[in-house]
């Protein structure tokens, strides 16, 4: 039984990592990724260069506009809402960060659209510092706001590496169904292990590359010998296991900061970061994904999207268990046909009779 096509809202969507993940029908480390039985008719962003960037990408053409301000009952309708909502209040990277402000409350542009618009799913990323700011309050107040609005709730969170993707990436996962269907979801479950880990080296073709911008310069090097120990950074990664988180940040020339970088040659200290479609690659998109002209927005965007490969795990998972509960409904409720026995006075015969099961 083929399943329909369901609608879908993105918000927040950024350049389309989350996006791709959904509709699927992408290849990456030759695995190809099947299209997903989903459609995007309304993707928004407030950032104009990352929309540029998806509008690259996708046959639906995202809006650029502050979410705040947008009446959802003028948006088409939807099966489904998805939106990575802005995370920075809460990442741990960032230990000044305020949880009470603006866009630590841009969650609620998701629970308003739920109650506009009445979706009968939602899926919603985070870092996963989310799970521990004030002992786990933050979590439990969002869970409590989007069971308010009529839907049950489950949370996880997923490791990148379990799934394929050559990066220790670690994001908190929200799915709502509506409580009027009539049945859970359940999380993917994990594919690869640490001992069988894809590493970065499946990722970065040529370790030294011509383009010379991409090289620490021998003042940056110096300037990490001589920090103090606390301040040390300089993290460069071992290309035979999983790369560190990739972060929006990567432009920086700075060595001392929490981003991965590349040890080229360990005898001449020479360094350089990730190239943009090197860091592409690292969060799973595909080569043939478009990025933005600017390497300083590819940099962001791309360490602000969700991992396409991750996301098509999740949302296939979704899109099976949609198809076995439309299969047990359609059983359910469908005329079945049965073989009554008669007794005669020429013996047994059987009948044939429509029998319509209704649910109890």
């Amino acid at each position: 039984m083929k399943m329909e096509t369901l609608k879908v809202a993105s918000l927040f969507c950024g350049c389309g990592g989350s996006d791709l993940g959904l509709i699927g029908g992408f290849s990456f480390l030759g695995k190809y990724y099947d299209k997903l039985p989903f459609e995007i008719v309304f993707a928004v962003d407030f950032d104009k260069y990352a929309v540029e960037t998806y509008n690259y990408n996708f046959k639906h053409k995202a809006v650029c506009a502050d979410v705040t301000t947008i009446d959802f009952n003028n948006t088409p309708d939807v099966d489904m809402v998805i939106g990575g909502f802005p995370c920075q209040s809460f990442s741990t990277v960032n230990p000044t960060k305020d949880t009470n402000d603006d866009r630590a409350n841009l969650y609620k542009q998701i629970v308003r659209y739920l109650e506009t618009k009445r979706p009968k799913y939602f899926i919603c990323e985070n870092v996963k510092g989310l799970l521990t700011l004030q002992k786990g309050a933050i979590i439990k107040k969002i869970v409590t706001d989007f069971q308010r609005v009529g839907y049950n709730v489950d949370f996880k969170l997923l490791k990148a590496i379990e799934f394929g993707i050559p990066q220790r990436r670690e994001r908190v996962f929200i799915i709502g169904i509506r409580k009027d269907c009539v049945f859970n979801y359940r999380f993917p479950s994990a594919i690869y292990s640490e001992d069988n880990a894809v590493p970065l080296r499946a990722v970065i073709d040529v370790l030294e590359i011509p383009e010379q911008k991409y090289y620490f310069s021998e003042r940056a090097v110096q300037g990490v010998k001589n920090a103090k120990n606390n301040m040390k950074r300089g993290l460069w990664q071992d290309l035979d296991a999983p790369c560190l988180t990739i972060t929006s940040h990567l432009a920086k020339t700075s060595m001392n900061s929490r981003d991965p970088i590349l040890l080229v040659k360990p005898e001449q200290e020479l360094y350089r970061r990730f190239t943009p479609r090197e860091a592409a690659r690292i969060q799973s998109f595909p080569d043939d994904f478009i990025l933005n002209k600017s390497e300083p927005k590819s940099y962001k965007q791309i360490g602000n999207a969700i991992p396409p490969v991750l996301m098509w795990y999740v949302t296939n998972e979704l899109s099976k268990i949609i198809g076995e509960s439309e299969v047990e409904r359609v059983m359910y409720y469908s005329p079945i046909e049965l073989e009554i026995p008669f007794v005669c006075e020429g013996g047994v015969t059987y009948k044939k009779i429509k029998s319509n099961k209704e649910k109890k």
